[in-house]
């Protein structure tokens, strides 16, 4: 059979040649993504023709995502917006014939077994399927998803297994590593030699090929690298594949990352358990936070890290790092959904502050209340006089980690920049005491009803601690969740009261707490009412963002949307707006001059009321069910 090329995807190449090398010398190497190679290809079921199909639609997908990733992961502010035009369009493969690779993925019969040199093959081209299929957003079963997967998995130990046998038992050459040792052509095959430093030469030989650990090579001879490809094909295959898929799907998660119905949960599970510091660096880097304000990319990284160790240290159901998480995404939520975001209404700096203020709002948090730290005379209600004893510690905490150069993120901060930071972060985050709630809530209402514009930082603040008790008005998948484990720690404090001789805090004793009463005047009289004063907050802000634009209006000076203010980087301001204005059901017109306003709404859409609505209904019931089975357990105890 004539010689075939075999494509090496970027995905391979890219990831060995930019992370799996430490040394940055390597990063000059040219590598070429086509090679070509003359072996014998021997037929199985699955055609040349499907081969090709699915490499293309991979490589297509791969060559973009690659480029744009971040050094956490993939980064959306660099793309979002084209990720969406790539792959599929590019190689002119049909949706419907990505559906029909997906379904063949369902056949596992007749596969040639694990040790036979077609099963390389296959494995490579199944994996791109569910690639091109994650990227399209199709469905794929998840048996069918785990026994590709396993197949493939067990593909590599046989290769890894032949190779380990050679090296050490010096035996004659096996089917897989005969057909390795035949191909002439490697990914590394073009690198000039004069281009990679010896050492790099020298540890890619070791580690990748066969020559310097079988072989006695003379000094003077430099290392080849013709046969380095198949053994990175085979020993990189299934991780590159692995971390791209993983990326991919959080990719796919953060493109609802601007909606109310976002789900940390998932994008928890896509990120093994660090959705803090994925979702924090992700809405940083969507409005260039780290460029503008002088932030070290490592020291963020650094920071968000220790945030979610933090939050990890005493394991709390509850009050961890995916709440936290939660709440920021929340937090911005309102605000983007509010069009405030494109309105000019909020600096880089205090932008800033709110992600901040946000993911630091319940650090280290005990798993226990106020009241428990005052009852139980602790040593942080000690230091804080018995005042808002935890949500002071949260703040201290944040700001003494902060003054590690390590976690140092306010390092190039002027000294008014510091203080105006420090301020709004401290308002925010002591505005989540609950026991200043009602309090709040009066100030709040009292404002609105004023002349005079709301003061920003208090405005932040409720928003803040709306977003703090948000989860009523989400979807009752997500609330539910959030409910139970809010319960068990409520019980887990309950438990350490009665070790302690302590009354049993409301809602803390886990035999006689009614859940399901319990939310119904959580929402009743605590959320809903938080949420109707945000709601006409934020819409007096707004209205007095657009009076003061009509007043200043003039053919010199522009209208404050056309002004520049935060917006992600990959996405222009007038495409913001745009999108904004689709959101919310209206159509957006162009000014015929400068002095002409620009229509924009001042009504705030509240897509949590109807929840809020759902799920007390839905509670409503619960509560019956509740009352049925106390009278069932109170007339079988009746003697």
């Amino acid at each position: 059979m004539p010689g075939r090329k075999i494509r090496v995807t970027s995905c391979s190449s890219l990831h060995i040649i930019g992370t799996s090398l430490s040394n940055p010398a390597a990063k000059s190497m040219k590598v070429s993504a086509t090679t070509n190679t003359k072996r014998h290809h021997h037929h199985h079921h699955h055609s040349s023709k499907t081969n090709k199909t699915a490499a293309a639609r991979a490589a297509a997908m791969v060559n973009h995502d690659t480029e744009n990733l971040s050094p956490i992961f993939s980064s959306k502010s660099k793309s979002s917006d084209s990720t969406d035009n790539v792959g599929v369009g590019d190689s002119k493969i049909s949706h419907e014939a990505i559906e029909q690779d997906v379904t063949n993925l369902t056949n596992l019969n007749n596969l040639p077994s694990t040790n036979a040199f077609e099963a390389l093959q296959i494995s490579s081209d199944r994996l791109r399927t569910i690639i091109a299929a994650l990227h399209c957003n199709i469905l794929i079963r998840k048996a069918d998803l785990v026994r590709n997967l396993d197949y493939v998995a067990n593909v590599l130990d046989a290769v890894h297994e032949d190779e380990t046998r050679i090296k050490q038992q010096h035996i004659p050459v096996a089917p897989i590593r005969r057909r390795l040792m035949e191909e002439d052509d490697g990914a590394l095959s073009e690198i000039e030699p004069d281009s990679v430093p010896n050492e790099v030469r020298d540890w890619l030989t070791m580690t990748f090929t066969r020559s310097m650990s079988t072989l006695k090579r003379r000094p003077s001879d430099k290392p080849k690298f013709k046969s380095v490809a198949q053994a990175i094909r085979a020993g990189i295959m299934v991780d590159s594949c692995s971390r791209y898929l993983r990326r991919l799907s959080i990719d796919i998660k953060f493109k609802t990352i601007n909606e109310w119905t976002f789900d940390v949960f998932s994008v928890n599970e896509f990120t093994n358990g660090q959705c803090l510091r994925y979702v924090g660096f992700e809405l940083m880097q969507r409005y260039n936070l780290p460029n503008k304000l002088h932030i070290s990319i490592t020291t963020l990284q650094n920071f968000l890290e220790q945030m979610e160790s933090g939050y990890s240290r005493y394991r709390n159901p509850y009050h961890n790092l995916v709440h936290a998480a939660d709440v920021l995404q929340t937090t911005y939520q309102i605000i983007y959904n509010s069009g405030l975001m494109v309105e000019n209404w909020l600096t880089d700096l205090e932008l800033f502050a709110i992600f901040v203020a946000a993911i630091v709002h319940d650090f280290e948090h005990t798993g226990t209340s106020n009241n428990f730290h005052i009852q139980s005379r602790s040593d942080v209600a000690l230091i804080y006089n018995d005042r808002a004893v935890l949500e002071n510690h949260h703040v201290s905490a944040a700001f003494r980690l902060m003054r590690q150069d390590e976690y140092n993120i306010l390092s190039e901060f002027t000294s008014d920049e510091y203080k105006n930071f420090r301020h709004l972060v401290i308002e925010m985050v002591l505005a989540t005491d609950m026991s200043c709630h009602f309090a709040q809530l009066k100030t709040m209402r009292s404002l609105i009803s004023m002349q005079e514009n709301i003061e920003k930082a208090k405005a932040l603040a409720l928003i803040l601690h709306c977003a703090d008790i948000s989860h009523p008005g989400k979807p009752w998948d997500i609330h539910h969740t959030w409910t139970q484990s809010l319960m068990e720690e409520f019980f887990k404090q309950g438990e350490k009261e009665k070790e302690l001789g302590l009354p049993c805090s409301p809602l803390c004793d886990r035999d006689n707490t009614l859940v399901a009463e319990s939310q119904i005047g959580f929402i009743q009289y605590i959320v809903e009412p938080s949420f109707i004063v945000v709601g006409d907050m934020l819409e007096k802000v707004l209205k007095s963002l657009v009076a003061a634009d009509s007043e200043l209006l003039s053919p010199s000076i522009p209208n404050r949307s056309m002004t520049s203010s935060p917006s992600p980087s990959a996405v222009s301001s007038t495409e913001l707006n745009h999108q904004h204005d689709e959101q919310n059901g209206l159509e957006r017109q162009l000014p015929s001059s400068m002095t002409t306003p620009i229509p924009r709404s001042t009504i705030v859409r509240r897509p949590w009321a109807e929840y809020l609505k759902l799920n007390r209904e839905r509670w409503v019931q619960e509560a019956e069910e509740e009352r049925r089975r106390k009278q069932l357990n109170v007339i079988e105890e009746e003697p």
